[in-house]
């Protein structure tokens, strides 16, 4: 592949949204020794990918200008590192590329062996490319942070997901009921069918003056949430929580931050807990083994080309996705 080109879409530097994307013709990377070249099939649009462009991660991420964004990718192996042992030319796989490098908005993409998993052909690609970011937050904050056992077994837990219909919250839901758990949710309206069909024993519109509360309709105080929104002050959780009740915020702002601290100060028995999600080959594999199973399903809000991909961009940031939003090069 050495010297061939490929279409890929990158910014320049921070901000400028959708508009600034640019599509460029680019080298096909090549793999380092523990790396794999793919060709790719289905990339996954997160939120964090156009928080990065924003410059809310600055001065960390992006590495450096361009930058050719987005992590989640599902593809065919077409050439290995000499040091890779477990994937030949080939192999399907979804992987999870290094945040600081980017690169899923391409023809074809490097990606770590320590970071790819094996694709079944039960599984397609765009259900594979769904659940790196998003699947392993949902595992990652209901099996560390809330302590559910995902084989059912394990003490009863009340859990509240919230943006329940979007891209880690749908996940969520489906986990959280592999568990012991009752689960309540919010989302829109237009959701609210969508959402119980995943599993949620209760829905809440988070537009009602109930559903803006979060107090459970059964009357339930939460062992948990799981907060996938945003703009829901700490004040407004807190009576709703049981006495060791957690909060586990996936997308920690400032202020949310400043309340872990208080919280930790006052010793308060209810807490804020930030998340930030550490992809491992292990879980990935036991989520791409649970869609084979059909025990956990991607659900696919909208696929763009590539030569769309700035269209998939914007329709991320408006924030209303009702699970993922994909790339197809």
């Amino acid at each position: 592949m050495a010297g061939r080109l490929m279409h890929a879409v990158q910014y320049n530097g921070y901000g400028g949204g959708a508009a600034g994307l640019k599509h460029v013709e680019v080298p096909v990377p090549a793999p380092k020794n523990d790396e794999i070249l793919l060709k790719l099939e289905a990339t996954a649009i997160n939120p964090v990918d156009w928080k990065i462009q924003k410059g809310m991660l600055r001065p960390f991420l992006p590495r450096k200008f361009p930058f050719v964004p987005a992590t989640d990718v599902a593809g065919e192996v077409v050439h290995v590192g000499s040091g890779v042992k477990s994937f030949k030319a080939g192999d399907k796989v979804v992987a999870v590329l290094n945040t600081l490098y980017g690169g899923g908005l391409a023809e074809f993409a490097v990606a770590k062996e320590s970071l790819t998993v094996l694709r079944p052909p039960e599984v397609s690609a765009v259900e594979a490319a769904g659940l790196p970011i998003a699947g392993l937050t949902a595992h990652q904050a209901l099996t560390e942070s809330a302590g559910v056992k995902l084989d059912g077994s394990g003490q009863h837990k009340n859990i509240l997901i919230t943006a329940a219909s979007g891209g880690v919250g749908h996940y969520a839901v489906q986990l959280a009921k592999l568990g012991n758990t009752h689960v309540t949710a919010t989302c829109g309206a237009r959701n609210i069918d969508f959402v119980k069909s995943l599993g949620a024993d209760d829905v809440l519109d988070y537009k009602t003056p109930e559903g803006a509360t979060l107090k459970s309709p059964s009357g339930r105080k939460y062992d948990a949430v799981v907060h996938c929104a945003s703009h829901i002050p700490f004040s407004t959780f807190e009576p709703n929580l049981s006495e060791y009740g957690k909060v586990i915020d996936i997308t920690p702002t400032a202020s949310g931050m400043l309340t872990v601290v208080l919280k930790q100060l006052t010793f308060s028995k209810k807490k804020m807990v930030p998340l930030l999600v550490i992809p491992k080959k292990e879980k990935l594999e036991f989520l791409v083994n649970l869609v084979k199973e059909g025990k956990l399903k991607t659900v696919i809000d909208s696929i763009y080309p590539l030569s769309k991909a700035e269209d998939a961009w914007a329709k991320s940031i408006d924030g209303h996705s009702t699970g993922k939003i994909f790339v197809e090069p």
